[in-house]
Formats: structure tokens, C-alpha cells, sequence
């Protein structure tokens, strides 16, 4: 079978578990809230399951995982909280996958369009960015909270792609978890998945998608 099956116009990236390894700041900053809440610490691989529709999730889950549900009030305190220390450490410990790097700049040199397409926070995403050389490479940059609405919406894939200015059939979505393959999926767009990320402890070969990823350069060899 020949691998070059896709000739996309645009690329989509989701960010965290994708791009960018960030789980060690997520789990720092959701420990100090907890800390600071006087709740129970929550080991890193528990933070990791959670990762995946957005901080409010994230501090959600932290709260309530083997607890009584958080209420909506308590939650909106947290996350409070959650964004004062994450805005302290974000990025301190984070760092691009291995040859992330040099997939966006062979990306690039090929007149690809690109996106972000993340459930990060717009405050939080662009720093990350700008941190690591990557605003550069994407000619849009769609958060969670750009929209009303978050991934596994279509809306987010399908306005990056307004953005870009290409159908959703004419680009190809890169991500690690369900939120990417549903809202791909549902916006008619081929999705590739990296085996790597954050897939809310789902197994991401459990996941529909077009091909699994051991490493961020194999998405050279789906592109024609």
C-alpha cells in the first residue's frame, strides 16, 4: 500500500500530548491548586488521563475523580486558582516532541498551510507558541476559547479551515485523542493520530481514525 495517501492543501494540529509535551506544567500547576484548596495530591499519570477538553475539564476531574462531584461554584473557584499557577509555570518543563521541529519547517518549505486547532486556552497557547519559534509556521490559531463551543465540536476544525481559506476535505487533521478524530471526522476531514499524546486513558488504538503515529515525522509519509 503507498503511503503518500493524502494530498492536503492545509494541516491542523491539535497542541498539548501532540506538539508539544506539557503534562509535567499541567500537573505542577493542578497540584499547587490542590495544594492551596487543601485537597489531595494527584500523581502526574492521573493528571494525564485527564488532559484533553480544556482546563475547566482538567480542574473538574482533579476535584471530582474518586470525590463527590464538584459543584459548578467550586469548580469556577479552582479554576481560578488553576490559572494563577499555570500562568506561572507554563512552559517551564514543556517541550516539543522529537522532530516536531522539523516537521512544521518541511511543512512550511512545502507551502502548506497550517493551523493550531487546541482546547488550550487562547492566554496559555499563544506563549507556548511564541516560547518554542512556532507562531511562525500557523496562519491560524484556534482555542478553547476562541468558539462558544470546544473540540470534538466540528465548528473548531471547520472555522480553522475558514481561516486558511480550504474546504475541511482539502486539509488533514494531526492530534492524539478523540476530540481530534471526532470533530475531524465529522467535519468530512482525514485525521492521523499520534500514539504518544494524551488520549484521556483511552487507548488511542482504540480510536477511529485514518493512521496511527509512532512519531511526529511519520506525518511525511501520509502526505503525497
Amino acid at each position: 500500500m503507498n503511503a503518500a495517501r493524502f494530498a492536503p492543501k492545509a494541516v491542523l494540529f491539535d497542541l498539548d500530548g501532540t506538539l508539544l509535551d506539557t503534562i509535567a506544567d499541567l500537573a505542577d500547576a493542578a497540584n499547587l491548586m490542590l495544594s492551596e484548596l487543601g485537597r489531595l495530591r494527584r500523581t502526574q499519570a492521573e493528571i494525564h488521563s485527564f488532559v484533553g477538553k480544556g482546563i475547566g475539564n482538567l480542574v473538574w476531574r482533579c476535584l471530582s475523580e474518586g470525590n463527590p462531584a464538584a459543584t459548578e461554584a467550586e469548580t469556577a473557584a479552582a479554576l481560578t486558582v488553576f490559572r494563577r499557577h499555570y500562568a506561572r509555570v507554563n512552559g517551564q518543563t514543556t517541550r516539543p516532541y522529537p522532530g516536531v521541529s522539523e516537521l512544521l519547517a518541511t511543512l512550511a518549505a512545502r507551502d502548506l498551510k497550517m493551523a493550531i486547532v487546541t482546547n488550550k486556552a487562547t492566554s496559555f497557547t499563544l506563549p507556548l507558541l511564541e516560547r518554542f519559534d512556532f507562531t511562525r509556521y500557523f496562519s491560524a490559531v484556534v482555542c478553547g476559547d476562541t468558539l462558544p463551543v470546544k473540540k470534538p465540536d466540528p465548528a473548531t476544525v471547520e472555522y480553522a479551515c475558514a481561516l486558511l481559506g480550504v474546504k475541511p476535505d482539502e486539509a488533514l487533521m494531526i492530534g492524539d485523542s478523540a476530540n481530534d478524530a471526532l470533530a475531524a471526522r465529522a467535519a468530512g476531514m482525514p485525521v492521523l493520530l499520534v500514539t504518544y499524546g494524551y488520549s484521556e486513558g483511552m487507548p488511542v488504538e482504540s480510536i477511529e481514525c485514518d493512521r496511527l503515529l509512532s512519531g511526529a515525522p511519520q506525518v511525511l509519509d501520509f502526505i503525497a
